[in-house]
C-alpha cells in the first residue's frame, strides 16, 4: 500500500473557482477584459488603496513596478538576500544593480539598521518583503527617505497596526501562483495610491494598440484567471482564518520543544510556519519526509549567495537552521497531529 504523503504546499480551489473559470471560457471573452477590471476594482478596494493592475505573474508586478517608479541602468535597488530569486531578477531586467540587504533574525523581514548602511545618493528604491505573511517593519523604512516598493507575495491579507499590506508604499506587488495564498495558477497585481505609477504600469504591461512606440511587454492577465481570483478573493478571510487557527495549534504543541517559533503578531497570516531547529536542516527535512511529510526550506538560498561583495549573516543563519513545515487550508486535523507528532519526536530526539 503506498504511504500517504502531507506536502508541503496545497492550493484551495473548489468548485466556484471551477464554476466562475469555466463559464469564462465557454463565453470565448477569455484575454484582458471585464473579468481583469472587475478583479483590480476589488482588490484595490480589499487593500485599501486607489488604484490596481493585474498581471500576468508576481515577477511582472515587480518588473513593472521598478519601471513606473523610472528606474534604469546604473540605479542602485537594495532588496534582501533571504528571499526567492524573482526579485533579483526583476532588478537586473531594468539593468539596474541589486543591493542586497541582510535580515533582521527574528522576524526574518528586511533588517532597517542594515539597509541605512547601503542605501546611497544611487538609490532608486527599495523592496520590502513582507516574508511569510508578517510585515516588515515600515515605520523604521520610512525614514530611509527612498521609495518602497512593498512585495506582498507571501503577505495578502496580513495587516499592520490596521494598515494592509501593499498599502503603505508608493507601491505594492502582489503574487498568485499555486501555492500563494490565494492562487489564479499564476497572475500578479501592482497596486498604488499614485494614478500615475498604475497607468505607467497599464501601459507597459501590453505593448499593442498604441499610438506610440516604446518597448512595453504582453504581461497581462486572462479574464478566467481573474475570474478565478474573484473567488478567491471573497474567500481570502477564510483562508486567513484557516491558516491562523493551524499556526495556533501548532503554537501550543511547539512552546515547549527546543525550537524557535514564528512570532505571532496579530496582522501575521501565515503564509509559512518556520521553526528554527537550531542545526542543519537537511536531516531534518529527511526525516519528515520519512514519516509522510514534506517540509522545505523557506527560501531556495539566499540571493547574496549568487552576487559577490554581500556578507549577511543572518541570512547564512536562517538558511542553515529554519525549515517550513505544512500550514494550509486543507489540511485536516488529523494531518497536522501527525505533523506535530512527527516535528515533537524529532526534536526530542526520538528519532534516528
Amino acid at each position: 500500500m503506498k504511504k500517504r504523503i502531507i506536502p508541503h504546499s496545497r492550493p484551495t480551489i473548489g468548485q466556484a473557482e471551477i464554476d466562475a473559470a469555466t463559464k469564462v471560457i465557454a463565453s470565448s471573452q477569455i484575454a484582458q477584459g471585464k473579468q481583469v477590471a472587475a478583479f483590480e476594482n476589488e482588490f484595490a478596494r480589499r487593500i485599501g488603496v486607489k488604484y490596481a493592475a493585474a498581471v500576468s505573474s508576481g515577477t511582472t508586478a515587480l518588473h513593472l513596478a521598478l519601471l513606473s517608479l523610472g528606474v534604469t541602468e546604473g540605479d542602485e535597488v537594495v532588496l534582501p538576500s533571504y528571499v526567492c530569486t524573482a526579485l533579483l531578477n526583476a532588478v537586473n531586467y531594468v539593468r539596474a544593480v541589486p543591493v542586497i540587504a541582510d535580515i533582521d533574525p527574528d522576524s526574518q523581514n528586511i533588517d532597517p539598521a542594515d539597509v541605512a548602511e547601503r542605501v546611497t545618493a544611487f538609490t532608486k528604491a527599495i523592496i520590502v518583503p513582507h516574508m511569510f505573511g508578517r510585515m516588515a517593519d515600515m515605520t523604521e523604512m520610512y525614514k530611509l527617505g527612498v521609495p518602497l516598493i512593498e512585495d506582498c507575495a507571501q503577505a495578502v491579507g496580513a495587516s499592520l497596526d490596521g494598515d494592509m499590506a501593499g498599502s503603505l508604499g508608493r507601491l505594492g506587488v502582489y503574487s498568485f501562483y499555486a501555492t500563494k495564498v490565494m492562487t489564479c495558477g499564476e497572475g500578479g497585481m501592482v497596486v498604488s495610491n499614485e494614478k500615475a505609477l498604475i497607468e505607467r504600469v497599464k501601459d507597459a504591461r501590453e505593448y499593442d494598440n498604441q499610438g506610440d512606440y516604446a518597448v512595453r511587454y504582453n504581461f497581462k492577465m486572462t479574464d478566467f484567471q481573474a475570474a478565478m481570483g474573484r473567488q478567491q478573493l471573497d474567500q481570502l478571510a477564510d483562508f486567513i482564518y484557516q491558516r491562523r487557527k493551524i499556526a495556533a495549534k501548532y503554537h501550543q504543541a511547539f512552546e515547549k520543544l527546543s525550537t524557535g517559533l514564528p512570532p505571532a503578531d496579530a496582522g501575521h497570516i501565515f503564509y509559512r510556519y518556520n521553526l528554527n531547529v537550531g542545526r542543519n536542516v537537511g536531516r531534518w527535512i529527511a526525516q519528515m519526509q520519512a514519516a509522510g511529510i514534506v517540509c522545505a526550506k523557506p527560501v531556495f538560498r539566499p540571493l547574496h549567495q549568487y552576487v559577490e561583495g554581500h556578507s549577511c549573516p543572518q541570512a547564512d543563519k536562517a538558511y542553515k537552521q529554519i525549515v517550513s513545515i505544512p500550514i494550509y487550508p486543507t489540511l485536516s486535523d488529523a494531518d497536522t497531529d501527525t505533523i506535530i507528532n512527527a516535528v515533537t519526536q524529532i526534536q526530542n530526539g526520538m528519532q534516528t
